[in-house]
């Protein structure tokens, strides 16, 4: 087995692992999955590299960037991953990005996502699958770049603060992880949910459709979220050209 990282810290730790038994035949590589190159093929690729939103810590374009490392018919673990979003109302949360600055609220903390352990929220309507990637990836053309328009409907009157995010992870054939509010993993603590703001909470009322367009857009340098309210009240693009918040392809 053959860890390969292209943090010095995790390669560091890793390294302290080495008086224990089981890494004995574990040969550490400090180099990005990308564009090491392998003595052979590998039967099983197994990355750690999800997110609270599955791929905002680059997973897609890490490994389909590592996928020339499996053999033809190798497996990637994991195989699937999907995110998920719905509205919430969270005041607690949206109080404490308010307050982030001293001086007042900042602008750019309504630009960009946070993660957070949810707790004394109201969501609106059930959790909806957003974008969804698989491994390996044999599209003829490999773009991650993504857009969904999604369509809640409220059954009571209360402020929307933001969507929350969430993910599932197929590891292999039928074994999940999840954060998925009704399929979340039992005890499992690794991850907590994303929450994407919105500038101006708005009034939502009975029977009112809460309709919202998601991106994740991928350039040359960085990978980065937009997201705007086209209902009840319509606001402007969040984030608009990763102006606040985007994930960097190369350290």
């Amino acid at each position: 087995p053959q860890p390969i990282h292209n943090s010095a810290k995790a390669v560091v730790s890793t390294q302290s692992t080495g008086g224990d038994p089981y890494f004995s035949e574990v040969t550490i590589v400090d180099s990005d999955m990308r564009s090491w190159t392998p003595p052979e093929k590998a039967d099983i690729l197994v990355s750690e590299l999800l997110g609270s939103f599955s791929d905002n810590e680059l997973s897609p374009e890490c490994l389909d960037g590592a996928q020339r490392l499996l053999k033809d018919d190798g497996v990637s673990i994991p195989c699937e991953y999907t995110s998920y979003l719905a509205p919430i109302m969270c005041r607690r949360v949206y109080n404490n990005i308010l307050k982030q600055n001293p001086d007042g609220p900042s602008p750019e903390s309504f630009h960009m996502g946070y993660v957070v352990r949810l707790k004394n929220v109201w969501v609106f309507d059930k959790v909806k699958p957003c974008f969804t990637f698989r491994h390996p990836n044999h599209a003829a053309v490999m773009d991650n770049s993504r857009h969904i328009s999604l369509e809640f409907t409220s059954d009571i009157e209360a402020l929307l603060h933001g969507f929350a995010g969430y993910f599932d992870a197929h590891l292999y054939k039928d074994i999940l992880i999840s954060i998925h509010p009704d399929t979340h993993s039992p005890d499992m603590f690794s991850w907590f949910p994303m929450f994407f703001p919105l500038k101006v909470a708005t009034l939502v009322r009975p029977g009112e459709r809460i309709l919202v367009d998601f991106w994740r857009v991928v350039d040359n340098v960085k990978v980065w979220y937009e997201w705007a309210l086209s209902e009840p009240q319509p606001q402007p693009i969040h984030n608009s050209e990763g102006s606040t918040y985007w994930i960097g392809l190369f350290s």
